[in-house]
């Protein structure tokens, strides 16, 4: 339904993982017979999850670690890991730069060249740990760098900007043909952000076999505050995930639906592939993990973009191992540990199998969701009224943007 902003303008009402919840059914199951597995081109994955390609959150020993507890970790081919033969200490450098100087450092640091034997060597070390090896480039570098990648045995291609389209206008040079260039690849492509039905649709005409939804729900993207563009999560799944049945009835094929960002915790995973996501792409989650290179720190792709940076570096607290956090025991009640746990136990409670038929699940606009009857978990800053960010009244967690 069409709101009126002026005279001029209406605009659609958009919503987002807070202002809604899920439905629980006539019929419970049980959580152990729950199937949460998904498949991305020839490949089939345990769990619906992917680790975001950031650098404090993917390096090539997490994407090993990632790809054996089930999911799928994204290691960014033009990231720090494919500048710099030690990554580490640049890392540290990161970690320990005062936040008024943070953003500064990071400009300095990412304008060292991405070096493209790095990017076939990392994609060799994720590979020697038996994990399925997949990359992110952008579609400005994907031409001239993703060879490397392949040659090294690169098994799934990312390509990822703050927003795709499948028609780039561009005067000054000849603009990315994703339809032609996905067509050559011998490995499946991701493809993504968009928040919309009409580009999502576009891109899914491309021959991806995934599309990422998001621009700017994550919790170190400020793209929403400096180009004022984006859609609240819940309402962009549920459009592109119209667009993905459009999509299966004119060409037969099915394209994996990605909610990427915005997500804090087991509820919001469920509330994301409940609107309709085949899978989800998380990062700050992940870099509360031990073994996160972020040492305490998490940051965005174009963070440290050299004249318009659309990031910043936010501190969350290192206090859980990567298995813990996707698939428990959780030590904390806030939602933050055991996700894919979480996840299984609200499809169970609402009574759906599998994830295609959690797509089918009632969903309600609830504005009270997140308050009703949580009066002292708010004012003691406990369970809920962390939500799902423990420790940020100490300033030592991840807020959301």
């Amino acid at each position: 339904m069409e709101v009126e902003i002026g005279r001029g303008k209406k605009a659609r009402r958009a919503y987002g993982f807070d202002d809604i919840a899920i439905v629980p059914s006539r019929r419970t199951r049980d959580p152990d017979e729950i199937d949460i597995t998904w498949t991305l081109g020839p490949y089939r994955f345990e769990l619906p999850l992917l680790a975001s390609a950031m650098d404090g959150v993917v390096s090539p020993e997490t994407a090993g670690v990632i790809g054996n507890l089930g999911g799928l970790a994204v290691l960014n081919l033009e990231g720090i890991w494919c500048r710099y033969e030690d990554a580490d200490e640049r890392l540290q450098e990161i970690s320990e730069a005062p936040v008024e100087k943070a953003t500064r450092m990071m400009q300095e640091i990412y304008a060292e060249p991405v070096k493209p034997e790095l990017i076939g060597r990392r994609v060799e070390e994720i590979k020697a740990m038996g994990a399925v090896a997949c990359g992110s480039l952008t579609p400005q570098k994907v031409t001239s760098w993703h060879q490397e990648a392949l040659d090294a045995g690169l098994d799934i291609l990312v390509i990822q900007g703050t927003v795709i389209s499948a028609e780039h206008v561009s005067n000054t040079s000849e603009p990315l043909n994703l339809k032609e260039f996905i067509s050559g690849l011998p490995i499946p492509c991701v493809v993504g952000g968009c928040a919309s039905y009409n580009t999502g649709l576009h891109l899914m005409r491309t021959g991806a076999v995934g599309v990422l939804v998001g621009v700017g729900p994550g919790a170190a993207c400020t793209t929403r505050g400096v180009l004022g563009i984006g859609v609240p999560q819940a309402t962009a799944i549920a459009d592109v995930a119209a667009a993905r049945s459009q999509h299966m009835m004119e060409t037969g094929q099915y394209c994996n639906v990605i909610a990427d960002g915005g997500m804090r915790n087991g509820g919001d995973i469920s509330k994301a592939i409940a609107c309709g996501a085949d899978a989800v792409m998380i990062g700050s989650p992940l870099a509360r993990g031990k073994e996160a290179p972020g040492r305490g720190f998490h940051w965005g792709m174009a963070t440290f973009h050299p004249s318009l940076p659309r990031g910043t570096r936010v501190a969350t607290h290192q206090d859980g191992t990567l298995e813990e956090i996707l698939l428990g025991p959780a030590k904390e009640n806030d939602g933050t540990f055991n996700l894919m746990g979480a996840l299984r136990t609200s499809m169970a409670t609402c009574g759906y199998e599998d994830i295609p038929a959690f797509h089918r699940a009632e969903v309600m606009v609830a504005p009270a969701l997140q308050s009703e009857g949580k009066a002292l978990q708010r004012q003691q800053s406990v369970g809920m009224g962390s939500n799902g960010r423990a420790a940020v009244a100490a300033g030592v967690a991840a807020d959301d943007d």
